[in-house]
């Protein structure tokens, strides 16, 4: 009894201490172990209030791999400071302080190998419920990709425009997958068929941060045919981005990827970098010029291999 009466007294004290101090992810670590809840109670008591948070977000949280960015994450960090029995605001203002005052150097510029490989199990299964399964029976010729930084420096909006060929018969869509930046809201996002399709089923992830989307043709390929088609995406659901990546399955034709930035926010670096898989550390670094004139970067890549292929940036 004395031995758990002392453990109850150290994770007081280090709870006391976070609350003090922060930063936000280690005070909210040490209030759930001191209240000797599992993660999968928090999510029920939360659910109680109203709101609605996966599990794997609370685990983000506590670890600091993700900030509740949110007004729906804010509401359930409030309410988590009923939960677990803490001083009003004391979580609030902590993560207030965390996202003023942490460095940028310090701050998670990319996304973790572990949570690149759960977006992709998460990508089988989407993928798998619009009955899409490899290649679709279509091979890239050229895939053009622009993406809009807004205002804010989110990720506002990206358009693709793709050029393929069928090498089976009866090819009638193409899956779009859009994986927007950590804190992003997919089932707030909007999907735009522009050229020579239309939208279908969407798909969507919280977690991960994941969309599918069917763009339909209206038409029946045959094996040999070529298409274009033309669509858009429309995020402005997360906080600010740092970089866009572009995941290729198979080799393909020309890839170009457009980063466009708002007059208000452009920034003072550029790159471009490649990996061969989510584990492989990041190489092919080389600055590129931006624009002034335009407020845009680009690359071009004109044979794809699979991997990974994107663009960084920094703002100060």
């Amino acid at each position: 009894m004395r031995h758990g009466t002392q453990h109850a007294d150290v994770a007081t004290a280090e709870l006391d201490s976070a609350l003090r101090g922060g930063p936000f992810h280690v005070a909210l670590r040490a209030a759930i172990a001191a209240r000797g809840l599992p993660l999968q109670r928090v999510q029920h008591h939360l659910s109680r209030y109203g709101v609605k948070v996966g599990v794997t977000s609370l685990s983000y949280w506590q670890q600091g791999a993700r900030r509740p960015q949110r007004p729906e994450s804010l509401r359930a960090v409030r309410a988590l400071e009923e939960i677990l029995q803490l001083p009003d605001e004391s979580l609030i203002r902590l993560l207030a302080e965390t996202t003023d005052q942490e460095p940028a150097a310090r701050r998670p510029a990319t996304r973790s190998y572990r949570s690149l490989v759960e977006a992709c199990d998460v990508l089988d299964r989407l993928q798998a419920e619009l009955g899409w399964s490899l290649d679709g029976g279509l091979h890239t010729l050229g895939h053009h990709e622009r993406v809009r930084i807004g205002t804010h420096r989110e990720l506002a909006a990206r358009e693709s425009q793709h050029i393929v060929r069928a090498h089976r018969d009866g090819v009638d869509r193409f899956v779009a997958v859009h994986h927007g930046d950590p804190g992003c809201a997919p089932q707030h996002m909007t999907v735009r068929a522009l050229e020579n399709c239309r939208a279908g089923r969407v798909r969507a992830d919280e977690e991960t941060g994941l969309l599918v989307a069917e763009l339909l043709f209206g038409t029946r390929l045959r094996s040999g045919d070529t298409f274009l088609f033309r669509y858009a995406v429309e995020d402005g659901t997360a906080g600010v981005s740092r970089e866009y990546v572009r995941g290729f399955g198979f080799p393909g034709g020309q890839y170009t990827l457009q980063v466009r930035f708002a007059a208000d926010a452009v920034p003072t670096r550029c790159h471009r970098f490649a990996q061969h898989s989510a584990a492989a550390p990041r190489t092919g670094r080389q600055t590129l010029p931006l624009s002034g004139l335009h407020r845009s970067v680009h690359l071009v890549e004109p044979r794809v291999r699979p991997g990974l292929l994107g663009i960084g940036w920094d703002w100060e």
